[in-house]
């Protein structure tokens, strides 16, 4: 750490020690510099900007289907897999589809979804009600 200096003394201390003069932060005033080698720090700073990229968690949105005649068995095996989606920390969004005459029967579709609300309150807050919109009736979740 050498002060605040002229840049040409700056060029030239980092000259003699077969180094560059980088400029870190140019909005600050005085703008700040480093004596480095420039190869390694932009080397440096594509590794970090990597990692970055890395740690940031997308949360995606995972849709479950169901049928109104889907079996308990079949209901059971989808809870258990919307579990794991929740625990990665993706919103889980649970369809049941009606085809044809079934339609006329959406209570059937209400109470799967409210079986596996029920199932999966533990680890999951409901964020949108559920919505009827034409023949599908969803319901979206998302991690506690």
């Amino acid at each position: 750490m050498v002060g605040v200096m002229p840049t040409h003394d700056a060029v030239k201390l980092a000259q003699g020690q077969g180094l560059d003069l980088v400029e870190v932060d140019p909005r600050s005033a005085p703008p700040v510099c480093r004596i480095v080698d420039f190869g390694k720090f932009k080397y440096d700073r594509k590794k970090e900007e990597a990692q970055r990229r890395a740690s940031r968690t997308v949360v995606e949105i995972k849709e479950i289907k169901l049928r109104p005649k889907t079996d308990d068995h079949d209901i059971a095996f989808k809870v258990r897999n919307a579990k794991r989606f929740l625990e990665d920390g993706d919103k889980v969004k649970f369809t049941v589809r009606f085809r044809g005459r079934e339609i006329t029967h959406p209570e059937k579709g209400r109470e799967q979804l409210d079986l596996i609300l029920s199932q999966i309150a533990d680890v999951a807050v409901v964020e949108s009600r559920m919505v009827l919109e034409s023949k599908t009736l969803s319901v979206l979740v998302a991690p506690k």
